[in-house]
């Protein structure tokens, strides 16, 4: 009985994992896409340095997702562009 409660809870947590990951990496999928739309110098005017920040940022921050489901601490924190 004790084994089937707590295969029910790994399906469960799996089931919620799937659910969020998906909604969660298409709201950053959508995000991306808007963020690249700064990228028209028709609408905006930036310079080589910030889009390299903006870029960097994002890149760092992947490479602290990659370490989190590798098992490893992440420092969260937030962006604001110089």
């Amino acid at each position: 009985m004790v084994r089937n409660i707590s295969l029910e809870r790994q399906e469960k947590k799996k089931d919620a994992f799937v659910k969020l990951a998906n909604t969660r990496v298409n709201l950053i999928l959508d995000t991306m896409d808007l963020l690249g739309n700064l990228a028209n110098k028709n609408n905006y005017c930036y310079s080589n340095e910030q889009s390299r920040q903006i870029i960097d940022t994002i890149e760092r921050k992947l490479k602290f997702v990659k370490s989190a489901f590798d098992g490893k601490v992440v420092i969260k924190k937030k962006f604001e562009l110089l």
